[in-house]
């Protein structure tokens, strides 16, 4: 049985002139799994992504996919993996029949019942124009000539970008629908992070160019931990505890994002003597814009200064 994994990035070092894109990344995408793939705006995403199906070259380093280097990856190949980035660009003079032809004319494995699926799903019909259809079905023909050549490999880059609720949840349950399959292994970027909280099965967030947790959703949610300290009168100052990442305070309370809390940090902070003292569950996105935000402690820029709002 081959265990190598389906995607593997080693030391990939990437400049546009002098400016450092990623740097050093290191990573392996093991088959059937599903990764979410998170990092703010400029850290490097698609980048890397365009790197790995051998759209760009990198400055230092490689990336090989089922095995083989990305810049020299065969026409088989490529006919396993499925891409879908932003924008969903279609040929506005086809029509979604049309669409599908001709991409299925490109692959030796095409599935028509997955194609019809998917647009019916988007409520399209073979007849349409893809010039005219509204930004949520373009995503929705771009979805279903994706997955209908049942790719091994799918690699979407922030495919939900600019939809309306409705279409983005569409988008979501079709992908969910047909790529939950055992053999199947995603890559998943998105600035939704209820999406890749509700899909992934490990994160990647990149930082600085770089690797800063690979880990499943639910530890990078656990290893983070948001406290509420209630007190009698004006809260202290937060004490510098290992681990925390940002802090605030209003008139009763001091809250406090902490990674990796200890037993003697939460001793600390009860040191404090707060009437109270309350972890609270964080979702996903709160976690991560801790995680990946400015250190230290915030002010609300509502708070009065010398008197004045």
């Amino acid at each position: 049985m081959n265990t190598a994994p389906v995607i593997e990035i080693d030391r990939l070092t990437k400049f546009y002139g002098t400016r450092e894109i990623v740097r050093d990344l290191c990573l392996n995408v093991p088959a059937g799994s599903i990764y979410g793939f998170l990092g703010r705006n400029g850290m490097g995403k698609t980048t890397t992504i365009r790197i790995l199906l051998g759209m760009e070259e990198p400055t230092r380093g490689r990336t090989r996919v089922f095995g083989e280097d990305s810049s020299r990856l065969s026409p088989e190949t490529r006919a396993r993996i499925g891409y879908l980035p932003e924008g969903h660009h279609v040929y506005g003079w086809m029509t979604v029949r049309e669409c599908g032809k001709f991409q299925a004319s490109f692959f030796p494995k095409w599935n028509q019942d997955v194609f019809e699926a998917v647009i019916t799903h988007f409520r399209l019909t073979p007849k349409m124009k893809a010039g005219h259809l509204s930004r949520g079905q373009r995503a929705g023909l771009c979805l279903a000539l994706t997955l209908a050549p049942e790719p091994e490999l799918l690699v979407l880059d922030d495919p939900a970008l600019g939809l309306d609720p409705v279409a983005r949840r569409s988008l979501l349950q079709s992908m969910l629908y047909v790529t939950r399959q055992p053999h199947r292994t995603i890559l998943f970027s998105s600035h939704l992070l209820s999406d890749e909280e509700r899909v992934a099965d490990r994160i990647v967030v990149l930082d600085g160019g770089g690797v800063r947790a690979d880990c499943t959703v639910e530890t990078f949610r656990q290893r983070l931990r948001h406290y509420v300290l209630k007190f009698r009168d004006t809260p202290p100052a937060p004490p510098p505890v290992p681990g925390l990442l940002e802090s605030f305070r209003t008139d009763r309370e001091l809250l406090m994002t902490l990674v990796n809390v200890t037993p003697e940090v939460e001793a600390q902070l009860a040191a404090l003597q707060p009437e109270s003292m309350e972890p609270m569950d964080m979702t996903l996105e709160d976690a991560f814009v801790s995680y990946v935000g400015e250190r230290g402690e915030k002010t609300f820029f509502t708070h009065q200064r010398n008197g004045h709002q």
